[in-house]
């Protein structure tokens, strides 16, 4: 066992906390479930199919964006969503390139 415990996370993982909590929400995980490959939805496409109220879908989209699942670019007045899949991929090669590690 190492006994450092104080010691740094890595700096590819300082992101990672956020990521993963972000995904820990059944609700998080079923808005990213709608994306289709390279399409971007706004928050009434999203509130159209969801249980959940437009605001508490909002609410999830900032939770997604601000763990940089999610980009968002405002175009006039509508946001529009889309998955980050590079920052996803590495976030979790990161976490596999560690348990591959322990081996």
């Amino acid at each position: 066992m190492k006994t450092d415990y104080s010691r740094a996370l890595p700096e590819e993982w300082t992101s990672m906390s956020k990521v993963f909590t972000a995904l820990g929400d059944e609700h998080r995980q079923r808005i990213l479930l709608l994306f289709e490959p390279g399409e971007r939805l706004n928050v009434g496409q999203i509130a159209e199919v969801s249980t959940l109220a437009r605001s508490t879908v909002s609410h999830h989209l900032k939770t997604l964006r601000e763990a940089q699942v999610l980009h968002s670019e405002k175009v006039g007045k509508e946001v529009w969503f889309w998955i980050n899949r590079e920052f996803i991929e590495e976030t979790f090669l990161n976490v596999l390139e560690y348990v591959r590690m322990l081996r």
